[in-house]
């Protein structure tokens, strides 16, 4: 019979030692190397962000860092658009794209945001805030205007050409105009943006309703991107407790636009951004 190759009494096995591998630095470098982006970011002079803005976009009065930096003066196809505060997200140092915290304030009108921006476009997420309408005329937004604004939007998105997306609530309250009802207040409504209201072409359709005051109103507010104007189409329609001058001014209207069998009258507004 074969010898048995199975150990004697007193023989031990020994198990042979695994080489020792090169201990590999690249996690320390990297580490090294986000380290000092950071020092170097956390040093470079706000106003730096001016060479990437786009001709039409112009910054002044910087103060800050380029990591939580602000421009006091911001103006937009030469139209005066307050002042930009942000704080940049650290994360953003290890991807293509940018990500802040950003304060937009224009006079008393306040906006929150957090904003992604990267090859495809900008993202805008938690939009809120608020203020004056009166504060937004000398930008050519509701010019005669007057009365308080709300934001509240979860998102917006464009990719520099045209919007792809917009989710969110516009509304605003004791609103008045000197050319409507001499002044009275036409009470509040909501702009309504939701899921699907922009198209593949970039066109804006919104739902606007009252919330309250002497108008009934029902509408639906459409932007056409490639024309840049807005159309407002709808019915209107004074409740009881109107003011009369507003009932004078509707009365007149009904003489162009006969009221329907519920008594309310239909509206075509155009105009352009």
């Amino acid at each position: 019979m074969p010898a048995s190759r199975s150990p004697g009494p007193g023989t031990s096995l020994k198990t042979p030692r695994p080489t020792p591998q090169p201990r590999s630095y690249w996690p320390v470098v990297l580490i090294g190397v986000a380290a000092l982006l950071a020092v170097i970011i956390a040093t470079l002079p706000a106003s730096i962000a001016a060479h990437f803005l786009p001709p039409s976009v112009r910054a002044e009065d910087f103060s800050g860092t380029v990591w939580h930096g602000s421009a006091g003066r911001i103006s937009v196809n030469a139209h005066d658009a307050g002042a930009l505060e942000w704080r940049l997200h650290p994360a953003a140092l290890f991807g293509t794209a940018v990500a802040a915290d950003l304060r937009w304030v224009k006079v008393g009108f306040v906006i929150d945001a957090t904003v992604k921006i990267d090859r495809q476009g900008m993202t805008l997420h938690g939009i809120k805030g608020g203020g004056t309408v009166e504060d937004l005329n000398d930008m050519g937004f509701a010019v005669g205007w007057r009365g308080n604004a709300d934001v509240d939007f979860s998102e917006l998105k464009t990719d520099f050409a045209k919007a792809l997306a917009a989710v969110g609530d516009i509304r605003v309250s004791n609103l008045t105009s000197a050319r409507i009802a001499d002044g009275a207040d036409l009470g509040s409504y909501d702009l309504r943006l939701p899921e699907g209201a922009v198209d593949a072409d970039g066109n804006v359709s919104g739902q606007l309703r009252d919330t309250g005051g002497p108008l009934d109103v029902q509408a639906v507010l459409h932007y056409t991107a490639k024309e840049r104007t807005g159309l407002l189409s709808g019915t209107i329609r004074e409740r009881p407790d109107a003011p009369p001058a507003l009932r004078s001014q509707l009365q007149s209207l009904s003489q162009l636009r006969p009221r329907d069998p519920q008594g309310r009258i239909a509206v075509d507004l155009e105009f352009a951004l």
